[in-house]
């Protein structure tokens, strides 16, 4: 199963902040959305980088709350690692887990398709577990 697989049931809407817009911004926008990510726009780039909970915790032990009036591009990862609409879920998973990355950006032709966290594919991973065990129950009990 692909990427595009998982974008089309939990929908390709991305939650962008721009690089320019302050850490305390990007802060309540992921509380207020329940989320662990954003995508950074800016330079007329759909994903010039990545804003994460970890940026947020590593810029607050290194530098202190004054973190938090400073703007988004200097604490976001650049040029975040991103994958293919049509990357296999395995994939998407093996470098999520090699790399420690929890959120992967889906890019293809310079277009941002939407963006997938290791909870996406653990869910989908959960489900079609579920499914396959109850095909092999129905094979058993209809022998």
């Amino acid at each position: 199963m692909t990427i595009q697989a998982i974008l089309k049931d939990k929908g390709a809407d991305v939650v962008a902040i721009d690089a320019a817009h302050k850490v305390a911004e990007a802060v309540r926008t992921m509380d207020k959305r329940q989320i662990g990510a954003l995508v950074v726009t800016g330079n007329g780039e759909d994903c010039s980088g990545i804003f994460t909970e970890r940026d947020v915790m590593r810029a607050l032990a290194r530098d202190g709350t004054h973190i938090l009036e400073e703007p988004v591009s200097d604490h976001m990862t650049d040029r975040p690692q991103s994958i293919l609409p049509s990357t296999s879920v395995e994939e998407a998973m093996e470098i999520m887990t090699d790399k420690r990355f929890r959120h992967l950006p889906v890019i293809e032709d310079k277009t941002l398709c939407g963006i997938v966290s290791i909870g996406d594919l653990v869910n989908y991973r959960i489900h079609q577990t579920e499914r396959e065990a109850s095909a092999l129950k129905e094979y058993i009990a209809t022998g």
